[in-house]
């Protein structure tokens, strides 16, 4: 049974969108609390932190286009 759940959770890991690795890595927390965090706060808002959620997956996907590069002579 172990070995089943094992194999969800690295599915669901793999085709998440990154968020909670993110805010694990920048804030230096276990990912699971950031996870179990999200999770919780659902349930108590009914829903509302999944859209920050969400909005947070398409910021960290298109990322690179909304940094500013720094200029350099030879892009003049």
């Amino acid at each position: 049974m172990k070995l089943i759940a094992n194999k969800i959770q690295t599915y669901f890991e793999r085709q998440a969108f990154g968020v909670c690795e993110w805010l694990g890595e920048k804030l230096a927390m276990e990912i699971a609390q950031i996870r179990l965090f999200f999770i919780y706060l659902s349930f108590l808002t009914l829903g509302s932190p999944l859209v920050v959620y969400l909005i947070m997956a398409f910021w960290l996907k298109h990322k690179h286009y909304f940094t500013r590069r720094p200029a350099t002579v030879w892009n003049l």
